[in-house]
């Protein structure tokens, strides 16, 4: 009633047949239900299963680029650049001394998500690595809502859903979560030199 659709209407939408639904139909249910972060995923699905979507999605450029680097390098902070599947692309000095067991990770880029899940060592850099974990997920959710195709994206959360012993359990709670800042209590670090 608060979105102002039939119930036939919204049983068809709770079913996964959203395919079809106007931009009017989609901001009438995120009005009703509230939704913040959660507004972009729901227009992600939508344009995921809307006629003609299926189509091969072109390959976005790296944004490593020598111009970038040379951003991060002239800050003086620990500085990162890292995708919507939380691998790490470029950092600082400070980032990679910052982050130093990211990049040491066996045989597989930087990836946030792996950290968190599968690498022991999170546990002693965050302060609350539960409160880590959160947020990487509701990231990698948000990112398979995008582009549901995603190959990497459908594979790293295949990895973590059987190699994270938790990550299921978070990932069935469906949160999404558009990452634009944050804080992260981590523990204190010895001095390290570079």
């Amino acid at each position: 009633m608060l979105a102002g659709l039939s119930v036939e209407y919204c049983t068809r939408i709770e079913r996964g047949r959203l395919g079809g639904a106007s931009e009017s139909v989609l901001d009438s249910i995120a009005g009703a239900l509230q939704l913040d972060d959660e507004r972009a995923h729901l227009y992600d699905l939508a344009r995921s299963v809307a006629p003609g979507s299926r189509r091969k999605r072109p390959q976005r450029a790296s944004p490593n680029t020598a111009s970038v680097q040379q951003v991060l390098d002239s800050m003086s902070v620990p500085a990162v650049v890292q995708n919507g599947r939380l691998d790490l692309l470029a950092a600082n000095d400070l980032g990679r001394a910052l982050y130093a067991d990211l990049f040491d990770m066996a045989q597989q880029s930087p990836n946030f998500a792996r950290y968190v899940f599968l690498d022991p060592r999170a546990e002693a850099f965050y302060a609350d690595i539960g409160e880590a974990k959160k947020p990487a997920v509701a990231i990698l959710r948000a990112a398979a809502g995008r582009d549901p195709l995603d190959r990497q994206v459908t594979e790293l959360i295949g990895e973590l859903s059987t190699r994270g012993a938790d990550f299921s359990t978070c990932w069935a709670k469906h949160n999404v979560r558009r990452h634009s800042r944050g804080r992260r209590r981590i523990v204190a670090l010895p001095p390290v030199s570079y």
